[in-house]
C-alpha cells in the first residue's frame, strides 16, 4: 500500500512539474551549457526558423561588431552551436533569427550596453573565476543622491564599500571609477563586475579595502536611463556637452559630498583615479585639473583628444598642467591599450608628450580592441597597485 501511495505522488509530482514547464515555456532548454572542457553549447527552439546565427564575443570581429555563425537544426526544431574550448572569461551573446536579433529565452542574465542588450556567461578556471560571486566576504552597492551645484543637478551616483564597513571605525582610501561614452554609473557595476573584482582581490590579500565611487559622467543626465525623472526612454550614446570640460569642472562637487558623507582618508595618498575611453579621458583632465588630489592614475583605453572639432578653452592648458602634476608628484600613473584599439595611435602621442616632460608612467598593451574583456582586466592588474 505505501509502495503504491509513493508511485502515485511520484507521478502526480512529474505531472505537476511537467505542467509548469508548459505554463512557463515547454521543455526546459539548458542553454548555454558550459562544459567541463570550457566549450559551450547554445541551444534555441525555432521549429519555423530558416536560419538562426549566434554572435558572440569570443568570435572575431566584423568591422564593431562581433562575428556570427550559423546555428544546426535538429529534427525537434532546436538549433544548436558548441563552441571550441573557451579562455576563462565573461562573454556577452545574441541570436539572430531570419535575420531579426533577439536574445536567449532560457538565459535569464542580461546586460545593457547602452541600447543594446546581450546575455552574458562566465567560464571559470582563470581569470573568469575574478568575476563571479565566491565565498568570500562582501561589500555593499549602494546608489545615492547628491546636489551638484555645478551643474544644477541632483545626481545619482553608485558606491562600492568594503566588505565591514558598515562595522568598522577606520577611514578608507577612494578609487574613483568612470565609465565611457554611452555608459553610465551602472556600467562597471555590471559590464565591468566591478564589485566582485573588489570582493574577490580584497579576499586574496591583493587589494587593500577601498571604497570605489562610480559617478555617471554625462552632465546633462541626472542618472542611468529609466533611473531619472525622464522616466523610461531609449538610450543614446552621444549625448550634449561630452568631453567639453563640465564634468572635469564639476568633480569637485562628488570629492566633497563622498568626503563628507562616507569615512575616507581626504589626502592625495589616499585617492584614485581612473577610468575607461572616455572615462580614461576624465581620468586624464582630472587628474590634470587638480593636480594635487590624486596619487593614482589609471587611463583605460583612454581618448585623448575632445570630440569637438573647434578648440575647447579647458583643454587649452594641458601641457602646462601636466607639468605641475609632474612637479607635484604621481605614485603611479598606469596606461592600458590594446594592440588593435581604435585609440591607439593617439595614445602613442601622448605618451611621448609624458615622455617630453618626464612624468613617468606603467605602460601595459594587450592584445584586443576596446572592449569590456580588456577593461576589467585593466581594473583586475590596476587596483592591487593602490595605496601601497
Amino acid at each position: 500500500m505505501k509502495k503504491l501511495i509513493f508511485i502515485a505522488a511520484a507521478l502526480l509530482t512529474m505531472h505537476i512539474s511537467q505542467a509548469q514547464q508548459a505554463l512557463w515555456g515547454g521543455a526546459n532548454i539548458i542553454s548555454p551549457e558550459i562544459k567541463n572542457d570550457n566549450t559551450v553549447t547554445f541551444r534555441f527552439v525555432a521549429p519555423n526558423a530558416k536560419e538562426v546565427k549566434i554572435s558572440g564575443e569570443w568570435m572575431p570581429a566584423e568591422n564593431w561588431q562581433p562575428g556570427s555563425t550559423l546555428m544546426t537544426k535538429g529534427d525537434s526544431g532546436v538549433w544548436t552551436y558548441t563552441t571550441a574550448a573557451l579562455t576563462s572569461d565573461l562573454y556577452s551573446y545574441y541570436f539572430i533569427v531570419d535575420g531579426l536579433k533577439c536574445s536567449d529565452p532560457n538565459n535569464v542574465y542580461q546586460i545593457r550596453d547602452v541600447a543594446t542588450v546581450a546575455n552574458v556567461f562566465i567560464v571559470g578556471n582563470g581569470k573568469g573565476d575574478l568575476y563571479k560571486v565566491n565565498k568570500v566576504p562582501h561589500g555593499s552597492v549602494t546608489r545615492r543622491w547628491y546636489d551638484s551645484p555645478s551643474l544644477g543637478l541632483t545626481r545619482r551616483i553608485t558606491i562600492y564599500t568594503p566588505p565591514g564597513y558598515e562595522t568598522s571605525k577606520q577611514s578608507y582610501p577612494v578609487l574613483y571609477l568612470l565609465h565611457g561614452m554611452g555608459g553610465d554609473e551602472e556600467a562597471w557595476i555590471a559590464l565591468g563586475r566591478a564589485s566582485q573584482i573588489l570582493d574577490n582581490l580584497i579576499a586574496q590579500g591583493k587589494a587593500k579595502p577601498m571604497i570605489v565611487v562610480m559617478p555617471n559622467g554625462n552632465v546633462v543626465q541626472e542618472a542611468a536611463p529609466g533611473e531619472s525623472s525622464l522616466g523610461m526612454y531609449k538610450p543614446n550614446f552621444f549625448l550634449p556637452n561630452s568631453m567639453d570640460g563640465k564634468f572635469e569642472t564639476s568633480f569637485k562637487d562628488i570629492i566633497k559630498f563622498v568626503e563628507s558623507s562616507y569615512r575616507v582618508k581626504a589626502e592625495k595618498g589616499s585617492r584614485a583615479i581612473c577610468g575607461l575611453s572616455m572615462g580614461g579621458f576624465h581620468s586624464l583632465h582630472v587628474s590634470r585639473t587638480y593636480p594635487n588630489t590624486f596619487d593614482y592614475v589609471g587611463l583605460f583605453s583612454a581618448a585623448v583628444n575632445p570630440l569637438a572639432k573647434e578648440p575647447i578653452p579647458f583643454y587649452s592648458d594641458i601641457d602646462v598642467t601636466l607639468k605641475k602634476q609632474k612637479e607635484n608628484g604621481c605614485k603611479l600613473y598606469w596606461i592600458g591599450m590594446g594592440k588593435t584599439d581604435f585609440l591607439y595611435k593617439d595614445m602613442v602621442d601622448y605618451r611621448a608628450k609624458l615622455d617630453a616632460i618626464g612624468l613617468k608612467y606603467t605602460y601595459v598593451e594587450t592584445e584586443g580592441g576596446h572592449v569590456w574583456t580588456n577593461w576589467r582586466v585593466y581594473l583586475s592588474e590596476f587596483v592591487p597597485l593602490l595605496f601601497k
